[in-house]
């Protein structure tokens, strides 16, 4: 009925039919465009896996044939960004929720928000590296500070690379242009943020055990 429809809800795209689909692949175009889309996600993750697969057998190598390793005390701040990466995926989820729900200015709420606490984690690991140097422990001073610089910096890139997807996708549904099309990206960049959160608690985890 007129009226009994707010703009804060809205109803769930109609999957395009025809030769106009998103993809351009006909009827089913869109769905073929997601599946490409998902395909790639999976395998930069498998390729990210096993990077850092390598580092972990690096590092874990290195720590045990090494009479040189000198352990430090993990920066406190790491504490803080862990639990605010952890609070950001899960913003991040409740949008995504929120937008198969059809509540738009609620995902923007919170996709906004989980974005903005992807930056302050990323601060935040800039703040941990400055504390570091102050202490006197840099890249060069020990294999220990090596590891720790090297895989900071290299989950730090993850981290730049999901917040520039973040990004587009919260500046698209803040001008109303998340349509259909685009959906998949939220799915994407969701995803991906929810590997280098997993990630980062991995990476924490061998710091303490092995560091």
């Amino acid at each position: 009925m007129p009226g009994s429809i707010t703009s804060d809800v809205i109803k769930p795209p109609a999957p395009p039919r025809g030769g106009g689909g998103f993809g351009g692949g006909g009827s089913d175009g869109w769905g073929a465009s997601r599946r490409a889309s998902m395909t790639g996600l999976f395998v930069l993750l498998a390729a990210t896996t096993m990077a850092f697969a390598a580092f972990t057998s690096a590092y874990v190598v290195r720590r045990g044939v090494s009479n040189d390793w000198i352990g430090f005390p993990l920066p406190r701040i790491l504490w803080v960004t862990s639990a605010i990466l952890v609070l950001s995926s899960v913003l991040l989820e409740l949008a995504r929720r929120s937008l198969k729900r059809g509540r738009r200015t609620e995902f923007n709420r919170y996709w906004t928000a989980g974005t903005a606490l992807g930056v302050l984690f990323l601060l935040g690991q800039g703040y941990a590296w400055r504390e570091l140097a102050s202490a006197g422990i840099f890249v060069a001073t020990n294999p220990s500070s090596s590891f720790f610089y090297l895989l900071t910096a290299a989950h730090g890139l993850h981290i730049l690379g999901g917040l520039t997807a973040l990004v587009y996708v919260d500046v698209e549904a803040l001008r109303l242009k998340l349509g259909p099309g685009k959906r998949t990206a939220v799915d994407v960049s969701a995803v991906f943020w929810h590997f280098v959160d997993g990630l980062w608690i991995y990476l924490m985890a061998l710091f303490l055990i092995w560091g």
